[in-house]
């Protein structure tokens, strides 16, 4: 087939299938016209017969021009109405079951699916401008030349200017330059006329028309670190005060009666020995008091782990060996080799073991050391169990000093679980869910 030539006009889809059915008929009129000639009728009765027959002619040939052209135009004024996204039009479908009721049928249902897609896109876009105009954090949208094109009731705030006045401006004319470099770290000192303070920076990047954006959320951190701050220092002072006055209230009440007992003209024969219990109880106390401020500062001073290849089978083998009170049973598990701290590592080994020998000496149980990997999460998991008596609560185990034992420090959980986080891992403990006792479960990465 042929291309048009350059210039030339294609005669419309309308005029084609009119000249299609003229030209059917054509053959019959042309017939119809040489017998009415030819036939020994009057003349002005065969000229009126052939003016009859044309006018049929044509007549039908229009017919089935408005027939083929007039569902296309129906359909082009739907699909018309859906490009402009009205979706309330609907063409009328008839009861039969041809070609053009089963097209306007299709088209109507894509009319329907259209209005529904369309109605749940504006709610949805409703519900985001609305859930982004009520978030206490600053949004930011940017485009390829970091103008910006989007921000939210907070970021106007934050910028002290309305959207009019901020929308198509630079990210260095907005002081934002520096949050939304990609090399930037997460947690950032910014100033703006809004506020100032510390800042957490979230980016990402989304498309929109096509073309890259650059999406950046800021969320003030100084009102939090300060809450957690003040929250810090109530609990150390809570807790320093407790333990200073458990040890200043007996210290003071035997040196008053050391004070009466040295001011007294008649002393008992035996005063010297209750000057010496006198002074050993000071004593005690304030070695207690020493050693809980030691045990505070251990707390605050871990140094960061000197990772090294660690064996887990020998790590284990070694703590289990320091307790001698019970025979912890190491249970079949595979090789394991991680990098971490082999001395923090083992510190570590060694409270859990300690705790669960304590627990499991109280009603004559055992202890269970089992590792194992998850490949997929690429991490150990390595369980100590204790058939103790198990834990009433486990709300307050990793709160500093807390403790369920009588002669306990409350450090020994504290410092695994710094131990076990420093190396990017976790530490949980909780009742087993069969049989009586505990159970430690650390979790470690297997490469640093």
């Amino acid at each position: 087939m042929t291309e048009p030539r350059a210039g030339a006009r294609r005669p419309s889809h309308e005029r084609r299938v009119l000249l299609l059915a003229l030209a059917g008929g054509l053959p019959g009129v042309v017939v119809a016209l040489w017998l009415l000639l030819a036939a020994a009728r009057p003349t002005q009765a065969r000229w009126a017969l052939a003016t009859f027959g044309v006018i049929v002619w044509w007549g039908f040939a229009f017919a089935v021009r408005s027939t083929v052209v007039r569902p296309l135009q129906t359909l082009s004024n739907l699909l018309a109405a859906m490009r402009e996204e009205d979706f309330s039009f609907r063409a009328r479908v008839g009861d039969r079951d041809d070609a053009l009721d089963i097209a306007m049928a299709e088209v109507n249902a894509l009319a329907a699916t259209l209005r529904e897609q369309r109605l749940g896109a504006l709610e949805a876009t409703a519900l985001l401008r609305k859930v982004m105009e009520e978030i206490d954090v600053a949004v930011f949208a940017f485009d390829g030349n970091r103008r910006l094109r989007l921000v939210n009731r907070a970021a106007e705030r934050l910028l002290g200017r309305p959207a009019e006045q901020l929308l198509s401006r630079g990210a260095d004319e907005l002081r934002l330059a520096e949050a939304l470099q990609e090399d930037a770290p997460p947690i950032l000192d910014l100033t703006f006329p809004g506020g100032s303070g510390r800042w957490e920076a979230r980016r990402g990047t989304f498309r929109q028309g096509g073309l890259p954006h650059r999406l950046l959320v800021l969320s003030n951190l100084s009102r939090a670190l300060r809450d957690e701050e003040r929250q810090a220092w109530q609990r150390l002072i809570r807790v320093l005060g407790h333990e200073l006055n458990n040890s200043l209230a007996p210290i003071c009440s035997i040196a008053e009666s050391l004070e009466d007992l040295l001011a007294r003209a008649n002393r008992t024969h035996d005063w010297e020995e209750d000057m010496r219990r006198g002074l050993a109880v000071i004593g005690a106390r304030a070695d207690s008091l020493s050693r809980f401020m030691e045990a505070y500062s251990r707390l605050a001073r871990l140094p960061p782990p000197q990772r090294r290849r660690v064996s887990i089978p020998e790590a284990v083998q070694r703590a289990a060996r320091i307790e001698t009170r019970l025979r912890v049973e190491l249970q079949p598990s595979p090789e394991v080799t991680l990098t971490a701290d082999p001395d923090q590592l083992e510190q570590l080994l060694i409270n859990l073991v300690r705790n669960a020998a304590d627990a499991a000496s109280e009603t004559g149980g055992g202890v269970r050391i089992l590792w194992a990997l998850d490949r997929p999460a690429r991490q150990l998991e390595l369980c100590v169990e204790d058939d103790g008596p198990g834990l009433p609560q486990t709300a307050n185990l990793f709160v500093p000093f807390f403790t369920t034992k009588l002669q306990g420090s409350g450090i020994g959980l504290v410092l695994s679980r710094q131990i076990a986080e420093a190396h990017g891992g976790s530490l949980s403990l909780e009742n087993r869910p069969s049989g009586a006792g505990c159970r430690a479960t650390l979790r470690l990465p297997l490469q640093a």
